[in-house]
């Protein structure tokens, strides 16, 4: 991965840990950044939204970032359960999710959905994490390079840069199931979706983009993953659930 390009870890818990869980979880992972002197990756960790509050208080000047896991593309109304990206900015996130193949499938949530929220959440000043990847058929069938082209266009907002998104690629295929993209696979989606960023807003900005990797990154893979010259860090899962294994994958990135 080139310097000029900050690798990013993101952890994101889903709808795991209650307040005490929360308590240990960040508290782990703020104690053994504070101790990083000029870390060459930076941390973000997206716990469920009730926890955010307290999260953020956990981390507070330990060099640890907090974001949320969506938020919805109006700021207020009558949306019972949704959060805005706006008050995500509130308690104190810098970062949000948006387009996760889970809302995807199990909200059918569509590019036109993403992009929506991708712009709420750059009016808010957050930095957008927009997630794009195939499912397991789209990649049997030869899909994955045209499926990742539609959805990154789509779900892209025009005023998009460096500084206000983060892509993710995540092959749904690899997602919880223990599967894993080689390096190989890797790089090579990488590499092609920081092409079509290039066509979308312009090479200097493409290459200064970061791309993560979201399809079961561990401990074991994460160093042949974070070598790669297109992966810039990693969507953490399962493994932002034990603060050894996230913590032992942010170690895989050579300063």
């Amino acid at each position: 991965m080139p310097a000029k390009r900050h690798a990013l870890i993101a952890g994101n818990w889903k709808m795991n840990g209650l307040k005490n869980d929360a308590r240990l979880l960040a508290g782990g992972i703020a104690n053994r950044m504070a101790k990083v002197k000029k870390a060459p990756f930076e941390v973000v960790v997206c716990p469920p939204t009730p926890l955010i509050g307290l999260v953020v208080e956990i981390v507070k000047g330990k060099g640890v970032s907090v974001g949320g896991q969506d938020c919805h593309a109006n700021v207020s109304g009558a949306h019972t359960g949704d959060t805005s990206a706006a008050l995500l900015k509130s308690m104190g996130c810098k970062y949000t999710i948006v387009g996760h193949s889970e809302r995807r499938t199990d909200h059918r949530e569509t590019d036109e959905n993403v992009r929506e929220k991708a712009v709420a959440a750059h009016a808010a000043g957050l930095t957008a994490i927009i997630c794009i990847g195939e499912t397991f058929q789209e990649y049997a069938d030869g899909k994955s390079e045209e499926v990742n082209k539609r959805q990154l266009k789509s779900s892209l907002p025009e005023d998009s840069n460096a500084k206000n998104t983060v892509i993710a690629y995540e092959p749904v295929w690899a997602i919880g199931t223990g599967k894993v993209a080689t390096p190989e696979q890797a790089q090579e989606v990488h590499a092609l979706i920081r092409n079509d960023l290039a066509k979308l807003i312009g090479n200097h900005e493409s290459q200064k983009i970061r791309i993560l990797y979201g399809g079961s990154m561990k401990p074991s893979n994460a160093l042949d993953l974070l070598a790669l010259p297109d992966v810039d860090g990693g969507l953490i899962g399962g493994a932002s659930l034990e603060v050894s294994d996230f913590w032992k994958i942010t170690q895989a990135i050579s300063s």
